[in-house]
């Protein structure tokens, strides 16, 4: 009889934590989306979008207004990415792009910071300040999988994440803008001598970036609260993935989502909700102490 009860707890603790862990990979996946953004301003630019977060709370809003005008989920994720491209292009036109031509080292940080605050406060003006129910465009029964549990959705999220961020690295690898690209990520001077319009290719990567960040705002919108405030931790998280996983690897911001996803997901069950933001943020501290490149960042060595 104690070994059938402790067979029993075995399994069911094996079950909880499989859960657990596939709840983790889905919220890892939108993380490192999010983080997939800063990548890419980065590698161009030198940069980061720090209102990235908000483009992800703007992409959920917008989506949520078209879901409940009528318009189909599915049909509805190429208009939000649409506006996603339109709303980094006047980040960078605005924030970014006189900082650079002045060459201010914190001229983009606080433009870009700015303006989240702004895109924040004309949300709570238009949307409200009360969180929103998104509905799921996919039944919201678990399924199954390896004996847990998973919200279909959950399986989107993942989904969705590595379609965008495959996507992406065609664009960059088959394409001659997406040559152009990463020709300016490689060397912005060498490439401008070659005629690329570096400056063009700047506002197209924080665009693309923005455009990430509304896909994954609609991505994980049926999963949680949908308000003006909903970006403002998702964008900082990222940023930890980013850093962690390092701005110059495609990899390490996959990689890095993931161990952040279920840090957060296992320590909020196994220890408590207050917790979950601990471990992630005590790898960002030890990773920044012993590789401030990140766990697969390449260290630049700059000549002077």
């Amino acid at each position: 009889m104690a070994s059938a009860a402790l067979s029993c707890f075995y399994w069911c603790s094996k079950m909880i934590l499989l859960q657990l862990i596939y709840s983790g990979i889905a919220l890892g996946m939108i993380y490192a989306v999010i983080a997939f953004g800063y990548q890419l301003t980065f590698a161009t630019s030198g940069t980061l979008n720090f209102g990235q977060g908000d483009a992800l709370m703007l992409g959920a809003l917008v989506g949520l207004t078209l879901v409940s005008a009528g318009v189909n989920y599915w049909l509805m994720i190429p208009l939000v990415c649409l506006f996603g491209l339109v709303q980094g292009s006047f980040v960078e036109r605005i924030g970014v792009r006189p900082a650079i031509k002045i060459k201010s080292e914190f001229g983009w940080i606080m433009s870009t910071i700015a303006l989240g605050i702004i895109f924040k406060n004309v949300a709570e003006n238009v949307w409200g300040r009360d969180d929103l129910r998104f509905p799921s465009p996919l039944p919201e029964a678990p399924l199954k999988v390896f004996g847990a549990n998973v919200l279909p959705m959950e399986l989107l999220v993942v989904g969705g994440a590595l379609v965008m961020m495959l996507a992406v690295e065609f664009f960059n690898r088959k394409t001659i803008f997406g040559k152009a690209v990463v020709a300016t990520a490689n060397d912005r001077d060498a490439a401008a001598l070659m005629g690329i319009n570096t400056g063009l290719v700047i506002t197209f990567s924080y665009a693309l970036s923005s455009l990430t960040a509304a896909f994954a705002g609609v991505l994980i919108a049926p999963l949680t609260l949908t308000g003006a405030t909903m970006g403002a931790v998702l964008g900082l998280k990222a940023f930890a993935v980013a850093i962690i996983g390092g701005l110059s690897s495609g990899m390490g911001i996959i990689v890095g989502g993931m161990i952040l996803g279920i840090a957060e997901t296992t320590t909020g069950f196994y220890i408590s909700t207050g917790y979950k933001d601990v471990p992630g943020l005590v790898l960002l501290l030890i990773v920044l102490a012993v590789k401030p490149a990140g766990l697969f960042g390449k260290t630049a060595i700059k000549k002077v």
